[in-house]
């Protein structure tokens, strides 16, 4: 299959593009921050009755996930894929070279960094509010599918983050006109591959989100503090690390030993964790509303 004609950038208003992976993000905020404040709402859901934040606190715990998305997602980048741009801030040969690690609209986000980043916000928001950091947890949780759903569909809009050579009938080719003008060639090569960004969107966005949010509608799983957020951790590793598989490693990190990707490496020991949050949480008894 052809890669359709996207184009990055949705609208240029005057010299500022507005790309589309940016909307993926406030997209995936402003959802994730609606849902989440539908949860804080709704009291039956906790334990006790008793929601671990309130409503203006979600709103101040907001931009702390926020700033821990974008400086965790980059930094994470940097130290898990590129590490040589810590070293270019030393070394560089302009300004540009020596501020790249900065520049984030030149691509290069990772999520187990972004995911880093929110957990170090979650803590220090916790420990000054006097909050249960697995509670605070389990509000964080649910929306993050959401910002994966989006954030996957627009690396599919990008032509980025592509799959591995395959036959299957619904490989794509990710080359068009605007990637060629762009790169002056197709950085993918011009063989079908797996678009694995849409199956990404499809199990660590969309199917997570429903049956994390099928767990707390339905089960009362925010009534065992840690359990939603363990089911996260072992949804989100067990896909990610599945769809490394289809989804071509990083050039120079494509022969890491037993046939490991970067990304399973960072993975499985999200899914660990969640198994001991989902075990500690269900040895004990539920409260209820």
């Amino acid at each position: 299959m052809p890669f359709p004609e996207f184009d990055p950038v949705l609208i240029h208003l005057g010299p500022l593009p507005i790309r589309w992976y940016a909307l993926a993000y406030i997209a995936g905020i402003t959802l994730g921050w609606w849902y989440a404040a539908r949860l804080v709402k709704t009291p039956r859901l906790w334990a006790g009755g008793k929601p671990p934040i309130t409503g203006p606190q979600l709103d101040d715990l907001v931009f702390w996930l926020v700033l821990g998305v974008i400086l965790g997602g980059r930094l994470g980048y940097a130290l898990f894929y590129q590490p040589q741009l810590f070293g270019q801030i030393f070394t560089g040969s302009s300004i540009g070279e020596r501020l790249e690690l900065l520049q984030m609209w030149t691509g290069g986000m990772s999520f187990h960094g972004g995911f880093l980043g929110v957990v170090v916000a979650a803590i220090i928001f916790a420990w000054k509010k006097g909050i249960n950091p697995l509670s605070l947890g389990d509000v964080i949780a649910p929306v993050a599918p959401i910002g994966l759903l989006f954030g996957r569909l627009a690396n599919f809009i990008n032509g980025e983050l592509w799959g591995r050579e395959t036959t299957v009938p619904w490989a794509i080719r990710f080359c068009n006109d605007k990637i060629l003008e762009t790169y002056g060639y197709c950085p993918a090569g011009d063989v079908p591959r797996h678009p694995s960004q849409l199956y990404e969107a499809g199990l660590e966005g969309l199917l997570l989100l429903i049956v994390m949010g099928v767990a707390i509608w339905a089960f009362g799983a925010l009534k065992r503090p840690g359990l939603v957020m363990g089911l996260f951790l072992v949804g989100y590793g067990l896909s990610r690390a599945a769809l490394e598989n289809v989804r071509q490693p990083d050039a120079h990190l494509s022969n890491l030993p037993f046939g490991l990707t970067m990304g399973m490496i960072l993975s499985v020991p999200m899914a660990l964790a969640g198994i001991y949050l989902i075990v500690r949480a269900l040895k004990r008894p539920a409260l209820q509303a």
